[in-house]
């Protein structure tokens, strides 16, 4: 066989090589909450009708730790998360009220730390909210927190476990030195609104877009001391992804700015209050904004 059969039976073989190598799997993940399988599941569809491939889910992971763990070790390339919990929960430090400048300290310092990008921003700002029921507050002519600080005998207050660990939580309301009559009460995220409506708790620690907070008869006090810092709803992405998918950041910078706070929280309700599947109000939203 001459030299030149030689080279090009071994081009040949180099490129057949090239074509077999298979891509790496693009993993969605989501913590343990309603909106963010929601979330997850938006982005996913996104992704296949963008890409065109397969993409793998693990959504529900569990709270932020073990999310942001999982991202870390390359057990999913991406999750949603929020500015405000990359701050207080990531980089330890106490979220400003200021959105941007929330954004561009955990933008910079998750690449610099981590080598993980935090894309633009989607449009939802998932703020903690302290959430009564509406008869309560008309009734004491409640508006904001601090007139809440002068009700007597005081709240019996029901949180979740993360708001009550989190140093953007708990120790963030006390500055309100709201009165207490029973010791804070630390439920799953699940029964806090019906444990709410059935006066087990008077007072509970919520999120901005929380799915029941679309019906009637709650009332959201307003922040008015700014106690609460800004939760601005980002991808957080492996770096690592960016050289294997070059289409990955474009595809998922078209969700930026797509969503409101009052979007997500109707899509929360039609999820827990209608029972129906995140996938089928996944792909509604996205037929909705103009991206299906």
């Amino acid at each position: 066989m001459d030299r030149t059969k030689i080279c090009s039976l071994i081009l040949l073989a180099v490129m057949l090589a090239g074509c077999g190598k298979a891509k790496k799997p693009i993993l969605v993940g989501s913590k343990n909450f309603t909106e963010q399988v929601v979330l997850g599941e938006i982005i996913a569809q996104h992704l296949e009708n963008r890409l065109h491939r397969k993409i793998e889910r693990r959504l529900n992971l569990g709270g932020t730790l073990l999310s942001y763990q999982a991202l870390q070790d390359g057990e999913v390339s991406l999750y949603p998360e929020y500015t405000g919990t990359i701050e207080a929960e990531i980089l330890k430090e106490t979220p400003s009220p200021d959105p941007e400048q929330v954004y561009e300290r955990s933008r910079l310092e998750l690449l610099r730390q981590a080598q993980i990008e935090v894309l633009k921003p989607l449009g939802i700002d998932n703020r903690f909210v302290m959430v009564v029921r509406s008869d309560e507050a008309n009734r004491d002519h409640l508006t904001t927190l601090s007139e809440a600080a002068r009700v007597k005998p005081g709240w019996k207050l029901g949180v979740g476990y993360e708001f009550e660990q989190r140093t953007d939580g708990l120790p963030a309301l006390s500055m309100y030195h709201l009165p207490m009559s029973a010791p804070p009460r630390a439920m799953d995220l699940g029964l806090l609104y019906k444990a709410l409506d059935q006066g087990q708790v008077t007072m509970i620690a919520a999120n901005a877009t929380d799915g029941p907070l679309a019906s009637p008869g709650r009332t959201v006090l307003e922040d008015d001391k700014k106690a609460f810092g800004s939760y601005q709803a980002c991808i957080m992405l492996r770096e690592d992804m960016i050289g294997e998918e070059p289409r990955l950041v474009p595809a998922l910078n078209q969700l930026s700015g797509k969503f409101t706070n009052a979007a997500m929280r109707k899509m929360d309700a039609e999820v827990d209050v209608d029972h129906r599947q995140p996938s089928e109000v996944a792909t509604e939203f996205l037929k909705q904004v103009g991206l299906k």
